[in-house]
């Protein structure tokens, strides 16, 4: 499990997502580390191991207390990723 720089005891951590790709695990991560929220990752390197296996992939897990605040940003990354694709049609 690889830990994000900003997990001083990660307590009683919870499920926030799971990345489809290392593109947006990173994309995640800088967002969690911009804003100050420990997390970690569950199975990041699986998917080297077995490519295409989606049972495997990895999960993003947050402490409880910043489960709220970390699933508002990801919502706003989302809004500004479909507004940017829909200004590009």
């Amino acid at each position: 499990m690889t830990v994000g720089d900003h997990s001083e005891h990660l307590q009683a951590p919870v499920s926030l997502c799971e990345p489809a790709d290392v593109g947006e695990l990173a994309l995640i991560r800088s967002l969690l580390d911009g804003n100050g929220i420990p997390y970690a990752v569950q199975h990041e390197h699986i998917s080297a191991l077995y490519p295409g296996v989606a049972l495997l992939g990895s999960r993003v897990m947050v402490a409880e207390r910043d489960r709220q605040r970390a699933e508002i940003l990801l919502s706003r990354l989302a809004l500004h990723v479909r507004e940017a694709t829909s200004e590009a049609d």
